[in-house]
């Protein structure tokens, strides 16, 4: 199995899929819990929800679980959130605080799996980001994620339906925030939040270098948005990721054209 699939586009936008693949090598399925092998902690279905959204866009997708290493954490191990419950490079435990191994990967194992995994999905994403920046003169990457609704280990509450993240402002240049915040905020129906409990992961914070005319926002869902169900089988509702969808296509196409505009290039 590949680690990450590439569809190439000349859009400035690329959009980064990092949880949504559920390859687990059986050496390392074997070893995760029944609770772990359920792969509850995918980003489920988000590869559907945003196909065919914006026309000749790039899509960099990870084909391997979040299990099996987390592409979206810092690969020297360190924390997001200091000081909050999170999961690390390879996750120990689930979204709940419950454990995944039934023997868990030494520091070695890791290493070798973030060599195999993490490393060339980074690199395939670079080498993406900065193809459509010398055609254009900037690139955007706009970071898809979902989360269920409520996770009580990692916030409290239910969570608003479009989350925002750009690191307080720190990943893009103001605009693009304010017109993806702009279109989530008149979305009758749905709630959103910038910078709230998600302000980008480490693909948004690494990439995303305004000064270079490199930006970066991440897009976390609520899975209420566009599952029929929260827990397994994680099935998708097309009826509700049809609604959600209209708003998605008007942030992508919008963020496209404004950075379009940025790069100043035909």
């Amino acid at each position: 199995m590949i680690p990450v699939e590439i569809r190439r586009g000349n859009s400035p936008l690329v959009l980064g899929l990092p949880h949504s693949g559920t390859h687990v090598p059986s050496e390392i399925f074997a070893r995760l819990t029944p609770l772990g092998q359920t792969l509850g902690d995918t980003d489920w279905h988000v590869d559907r929800l945003y196909d065919g959204l914006l026309d000749d866009v790039t899509t960099v997708q990870a084909t391997f679980h979040r299990y099996v290493i987390d592409a979206n954490r810092d690969p020297s191990g360190a924390s997001l959130y200091p000081g909050q419950n999170t999961t690390g490079l390879v996750p120990m435990t689930n979204f709940d605080g419950e454990p995944l191994w039934i023997e868990e990967p030494d520091a070695d194992e890791i290493e070798a799996r973030r060599l195999a995994w993490h490393t060339p999905y980074h690199a395939a994403l670079e080498a993406e980001l900065e193809r459509v920046k010398g055609i254009h003169g900037v690139a955007v990457l706009y970071d898809c994620h979902s989360i269920r609704s409520r996770v009580p280990f990692l916030f409290d509450g239910t969570l608003p339906d479009f989350n925002i993240g750009t690191n307080n402002g720190e990943t893009c240049t103001p605009i693009i925030e304010a017109v993806v915040a702009g279109i989530c905020a008149g979305a009758e129906g749905y709630s959103s939040v910038v910078n709230g409990r998600f302000k980008g992961g480490w693909t948004t914070r690494h990439y995303g270098r305004p000064g270079e005319n490199m930006h970066a926002i991440q897009m976390e869902l609520a899975q209420s948005t566009h599952l029929a169900n929260e827990e397994p089988p994680f099935s998708y509702d097309g009826a509700k990721a049809e609604r959600l969808r209209v708003h998605l296509k008007t942030i992508l196409n919008s963020v496209a054209d404004l950075a379009a505009s940025l790069g100043g290039r035909s």
